[in-house]
């Protein structure tokens, strides 16, 4: 096995091979509008939401996960394997915190949270550009709203929308919206700075911001108003769309994954717990799934070779479309 010393012998000698084919992956962003991503429960999207669908493998989000960036990510997918593995071996050297050899399952979990934390600012900084107009680095409320919203008057809005019953939804998303911009507007000047932004556009991540998620969730789901979460409120949206089995399986996961005091409610912590999804987890699967995929010889550790050859796993490249180039050249050559 390579250390650190020999492998960057080994990098040094990797040939980059320029080649620009088509892909055909796609790299998935967060809604980038007012509205977060939400499951069908009305809990907050966890990262990998759309990692598996089905029996389908989106290996998009093995590739930002080990990238921390959906604009490297998409790079990376135009680039040659030899490329692909010299700049994967970079960040290999990176992920290795004691600079023994191998990459264990707690430094790539730190690796992989540090690429979410990056992710989410990645986003944030694309909307936040496309918003500031004004380009003085903070947003006020009334950039975002026409901006989002595509409206330019709040007040004249909000009379017109009143009158139509269809924009009932509508209404609610923009007043849940206007509460989050003002709870992440910590220093309460009434705009967001590039910091307070990232907690507005990704509250389920910032622990400041939960009281409002709870509120809002209450205030969404609580229906008879006593600050708790019955197995009906939990289920009303969608139980009606689902049969008895489904029923059942809510219960049990109501009761048993969220329930924790036993009192047939959800309450405070209990309601976040349900709300919010664990990066913490997401990252402890998506090792465990990165581990199932390269640790050939099982001992719990990926050397940095073992890291390479999976490369097309960690960070992807033209390699399938590169392939099929080089066998139509060599078909078209031999038929010359």
């Amino acid at each position: 096995m390579l250390k650190a010393g020999g492998f960057l012998v080994l990098l040094i000698g990797v040939l980059v091979v320029g080649s620009q084919a088509a892909t055909t992956h796609k790299h998935t962003h967060h809604p980038s509008g007012g509205a977060k991503e939400r499951m069908e429960d009305g809990s907050y999207a966890p990262r990998d939401a759309h990692h598996m669908e089905g029996d389908e493998h989106h290996s998009e989000f093995d590739h930002e996960a080990i990238l921390g960036s959906v604009k490297e990510a998409e790079e990376f997918d135009s680039l040659t394997p030899e490329e692909s593995k010299r700049r994967l071996a970079l960040l290999v050297l990176k992920m290795d915190l004691n600079s023994d050899g191998f990459i264990d399952r707690h430094e790539l979990k730190a690796w992989i949270l540090r690429s979410f934390k990056s992710l989410l600012e990645e986003e944030a900084a694309d909307r936040f550009e496309d918003i500031d107009q004004n380009n003085d680095e903070v947003i006020t409320w009334e950039e975002y709203y026409a901006d989002t919203y595509g409206m330019d008057n709040e007040d004249e809005d909000a009379e017109k929308m009143e009158l139509d019953p269809n924009k009932e939804e509508e209404r609610k998303l923009m007043a849940d919206d206007k509460e989050m911009f003002e709870a992440a507007d910590s220093n309460k000047d009434g705009k967001l700075d590039m910091n307070e932004f990232v907690q507005f556009m990704s509250p389920e991540e910032f622990p400041q911001m939960f009281a409002v998620v709870l509120k809002q969730t209450l205030r969404n789901k609580d229906t008879n108003m006593d600050g708790k979460i019955d197995f009906q409120e939990y289920a009303a949206e969608h139980s009606r769309d689902h049969d008895k089995e489904w029923l059942i399986t809510e219960k049990d996961r109501f009761d048993n994954d969220f329930d924790k005091d036993g009192d047939g409610y959800l309450n405070g912590n209990e309601i976040l717990s349900w709300i919010l999804p664990s990066n913490d987890e997401v990252a402890e699967d998506e090792v465990a799934h990165l581990f199932a995929s390269a640790d050939e010889d099982h001992d719990d550790r990926l050397s940095y070779e073992e890291i390479i050859n999976k490369y097309d796993i960690f960070v992807g490249s033209e390699a399938t479309d590169y392939g099929d180039h080089l066998h139509n050249i060599h078909h078209f050559e031999d038929e010359l």
